[in-house]
């Protein structure tokens, strides 16, 4: 299995540029929270409450889910919010958001294609997230704790 879970596929064409994201634990847990860390450079300034995702995804070649959903009401399905400004200027830029994950879903690879537009239609990022979810790629659990332990994955384009 790649640790790789995070894949940004946006190029210099994207207004959020040299993102860097930081995911843990690497491994989601179902039922778990996962804290989900993104730093970048934004070319331009944009309104996040306005930013439009795509969001297909696929178990092997069957898409389950293709839908779009404003920035804030995807973090919110998830349990997360958006944090600072909601509306930055150009530059840095970072965002944290502990996502609950769902208790249950199929056993099987995930395959999730977030694509972003800024409300002026411009590409914002898009990001490939693999999650394996079958039984074979559980983390093991912590001998101190029982639990999955704390690993982390880091990517960055």
């Amino acid at each position: 299995m790649s640790i790789r879970l995070v894949e940004d596929v946006s190029d210099g064409t994207y207004v959020l540029d040299r993102l860097d994201i930081t995911l843990t634990p690497a491994l989601p847990w179902l039922g778990h929270q996962a804290r989900w860390e993104m730093t970048g450079h934004l070319k331009e300034p944009v309104d996040l409450t306005r930013v439009t995702c795509n969001v297909i995804m696929k178990f092997g070649p069957v898409k389950m889910l293709d839908r779009k959903y404003m920035l804030p009401d995807l973090l919110k399905g998830m349990g997360a919010k958006l944090s600072g400004h909601l509306r930055p200027a150009a530059g840095p830029w970072r965002q944290t958001w502990n996502l609950q994950l769902p208790e249950a879903v199929p056993v099987a690879e995930h395959r999730i294609l977030l694509r972003a537009r800024t409300d002026s239609g411009k590409n914002f990022l898009a990001l490939d997230i693999t999650l394996n979810f079958s039984h074979r790629f559980r983390p093991s659990p912590s001998p101190t704790s029982g639990r999955a332990g704390a690993r982390m994955l880091h990517s960055s384009r």
